[in-house]
This record gives C-alpha cells, sequence and structure tokens, in this order.
C-alpha cells in the first residue's frame, strides 16, 4: 500500500508517541505545504507564465467576441422597434447563433485550460516530491506530510523545499 490513511498515520503518530521516550525523540515529522510551492516555487511561477503566453491570445479573441456579441444584442435592442418583423427574427436569430458559438469557443477554451494547467502542475507536482524525498532523506526525516488540520511551524520544510526546488532549475 504506497499511501496511508489519515487516521493511520495518526494512530502511528501515537503509537510512536507513546512508546518510550527514546523511540519518540528519534521519529522526525516534517509539513510541507503544497498550496506554497504552487505559489512560491520559481518553476510552478514558470509554468504559469508558459500557460498565459500559451492561451493569451486565445483568451483575447473570446474577449473581443464577447464585446462584439454585446455590441450587437445593444445595437439590436436600439434598433428592434424600427425593424420589420422578419428583419427582427433574423437579427435575432444571427444574435442566437452568436452566442452559441461563444459559449461553445469559451467552453472550449476553459477545458483545454484547465487541462494543461492540469498537466504542468503535475508536472511541478513531481518535481516538488522528488526534492521532497532529497530533503527528508538528507535531513533524516521519518514522515513527511502534505495535508494537515493543524502543524507546529517548527515542523514546516516547505521554505527548505522550494529553496532546494528554485536551486535546482
Amino acid at each position: 500500500m504506497k499511501y496511508l490513511s489519515r487516521q493511520a498515520c495518526v494512530m502511528l503518530l501515537g503509537l510512536a508517541a507513546m512508546s518510550a521516550p527514546a523511540l519518540a525523540q528519534e521519529f522526525r515529522v516534517g509539513f510541507v505545504n503544497t498550496d506554497r510551492i504552487f505559489r512560491e516555487a520559481s518553476t510552478a511561477k514558470a509554468a504559469q507564465s508558459k500557460l498565459e503566453q500559451e492561451f493569451s491570445r486565445r483568451e483575447k479573441e473570446l474577449a473581443e467576441l464577447g464585446s462584439s456579441l454585446k455590441a450587437g444584442s445593444e445595437r439590436f435592442e436600439r434598433e428592434a422597434p424600427t425593424l420589420s418583423e422578419s428583419q427582427r427574427g433574423q437579427r435575432q436569430r444571427q444574435l442566437i447563433e452568436q452566442d452559441r458559438d461563444f459559449q461553445r469557443k469559451r467552453r472550449e477554451f476553459q477545458e483545454d485550460l484547465n487541462a494543461r494547467k492540469n498537466e504542468e502542475l503535475q508536472q511541478v507536482l513531481e518535481r516538488a516530491n522528488r526534492v521532497v524525498r532529497q530533503v527528508a532523506e538528507q535531513e533524516r526525516y521519518d514522515l513527511i506530510l502534505q495535508e494537515a488540520v493543524y502543524i507546529n511551524p517548527k515542523h514546516d520544510i516547505t521554505d527548505k523545499v522550494i529553496k532546494a526546488l528554485n536551486a535546482s532549475r
């Protein structure tokens, strides 16, 4: 079994703490805040910049399409009273079709962006996990947690991991 449940980790920590005092002193626990790594590590910032560059053109096109659709809708609202019934119907159908096209493109954009973001974050996480293992081995930690309800700051090794990640670029 690769990962332990939270309850199993708590039980293991409890057993370790209740063991002989000498044994409890040797058991080292560390904590890593992955959210901070995603915000502060240079690899995460580079991934974010890469995504922004990759998707900025499409995002700009979507914004322009949205503005055009809004302007067309406002123009229709102003001109509707002076249009014939057939002209009104035709313009409404055009606006509805433009809106469908806009919604489809926006949905595709969001799906593509989310997929690429997940890919990039997965790569950052894999690198971070390798660095966490290195730090844990070098400093002889027995257990490194990535989620906790509370952690004493003296056990937080996030700064060390970010520093090592930034140095390994």
